[in-house]
């Protein structure tokens, strides 16, 4: 029990830092790496809350396919920087009111774990029971998408896929048009 409380905190610690490093970097690729680490340690995070599923999406979605997309992103754009340092004050505001609005919003919730709430007066106890001893998965979560919902899961992984291979292959033949450009214009200068 201590030894998760202190694996949870140094990775929290971890996050934060991560947090910190991304709200004072000003270039744009130190931005995508430290976006990548923070994935992968949310991942980490999952790993040690028994997500198994939802660890192995945010590591394959978050820390693989979007740093990918965001690396051939960054070729299209030029190498120089600009140096723009505008006010903060506009995002900083807008965040505080939508945090407001939110917690504002969360006190018509029902409370956490309270039996009477109608998420609790459905399905629910049919998947908490029957979890650990039709699947034998001790994560309710892991075996509702493992499982009873695998199909559901299989379709979502195959969406997330085909959108990535949608992308890789608009990015292949983007590159190979700006080839043939510059091979075009070659021959026309020669």
């Amino acid at each position: 029990m201590i030894s998760e409380l202190i694996i949870n905190a140094f990775l929290v610690t971890v996050m934060l830092a991560i947090g910190i490093a991304l709200l004072k970097t000003r270039t744009l690729i130190f931005t995508v790496v430290l976006t990548s680490a923070y994935s992968l340690v949310a991942a980490l995070m999952f790993i040690t809350l028994d997500a198994v599923d939802v660890a192995f999406t945010e590591a394959s979605v978050g820390a693989g396919i979007s740093t990918i997309l965001f690396l051939a992103a960054m070729a299209y754009l030029p190498k120089e920087e600009e140096e723009n340092i505008n006010s903060q004050i506009l995002p900083a505001l807008t965040c505080i009111l939508l945090g407001g609005i939110l917690i504002w919003c969360s006190y018509d919730l029902p409370e956490i774990g309270l039996l009477s709430s109608p998420v609790h007066q459905h399905i629910v106890p049919d998947y908490i029971l029957g979890s650990r001893d039709d699947i034998g998965i001790p994560n309710i979560v892991t075996s509702v998408l493992a499982s009873y919902r695998g199909y559901d899961t299989f379709g979502e992984t195959i969406v997330v896929f085909t959108a990535g291979v949608a992308v890789l292959v608009l990015l292949k033949n983007n590159t190979q048009t700006s080839k043939q450009k510059n091979k075009n214009s070659k021959r026309k200068v020669s």
